[in-house]
């Protein structure tokens, strides 16, 4: 017991002393020793301690060399403490100001960076994951030969795929709830958009049956002109995956088309 009173004592006056030396330099007029001990704060990952004393010395010391390092560290500070919007925003200010930095490289990736910390899973708006991809891309071209490429191609394959998945859901959303319309417009756009998607032969049958759907139960002044639309979209689909699983179900439903077009035809 007296010996964890005494450790509980040794702890409350190391605590006491320390908030101490704290407000002491809070107090000094001496902007090196102000410097000097930000600097020793941030190495210790002391960085609440230490965001005070820059932001202080940042107002006497910007425009000169040392500003410089402590505007970077300022955005370290940021960084370290999670608060990824205010990061970003002095990350990027940091590279604007001091492109030929040799912190300027480190900056910019980390201000793209804190974009992607930043960007919510895939059902929610996804302004920070446009945002993050375009500032990864923009990094890319700016150092090709960084070190850092091999991460920026994996953050971007992954947003990507956020943002593949979110319009992949999108389309097959419309397609349950039977709107054939919107459905037909939504995985023509995603087969656009993504090409090489592993999902590319399901969602270009999706467009094609949408488009039979949307055309069978058309009003009949539009009739013929989707029966038309999923008439091409049958022909791009089988062209596309001649050996495809749905290919009997999408000879079947082009085999109604026709005689919905030839039935159209004679009523016109």
């Amino acid at each position: 017991m007296k010996l964890r009173f005494l450790i509980a004592i040794v702890s409350l006056l190391t605590v006491l002393n320390s908030c101490t030396e704290y407000r002491k330099v809070l107090k000094s007029d001496d902007m090196q020793y102000k410097y000097d001990t930000a600097l020793k704060y941030f190495k210790d990952g002391k960085f609440t301690r230490a965001y005070p004393l820059l932001e202080e010395l940042y107002i006497v010391y910007r425009g000169t060399t040392k500003g410089e390092r402590i505007a970077y560290l300022q955005a370290k500070c940021d960084y370290n403490l999670k608060d990824y919007i205010l990061a970003s925003h002095r990350l990027s200010q940091f590279y604007k100001n001091h492109p030929s930095s040799e912190y300027a490289e480190e900056c910019q990736f980390l201000a793209a960076y804190c974009n992607y910390l930043l960007s919510p899973k895939w059902s929610l708006d996804q302004t920070d994951t446009h945002k993050a991809i375009r500032a990864l891309q923009l990094f890319t071209i700016d150092y090709p030969d960084s070190r850092r490429i091999d991460s920026c191609n994996a953050l971007l394959d992954e947003m990507r795929d956020k943002l593949e998945f979110k319009d992949y859901r999108a389309a097959k959303l419309f397609y349950k709830m039977e709107r054939y319309r919107a459905a037909q417009m939504a995985f023509s756009n995603f087969n656009r958009t993504y090409p090489a998607s592993k999902k590319k032969e399901e969602t270009w049958f999706l467009e094609y049956k949408s488009a039979f759907l949307l055309a069978s139960n058309s009003v009949e002044d539009k009739k013929l002109e989707r029966i038309e639309i999923a008439m091409n979209a049958y022909v791009t689909f089988v062209d596309r995956f001649p050996n495809s699983g749905n290919l009997r179900e999408a000879e079947d439903m082009y085999e109604k088309l026709r005689l919905m077009q030839q039935e159209s035809k004679n009523l016109s």
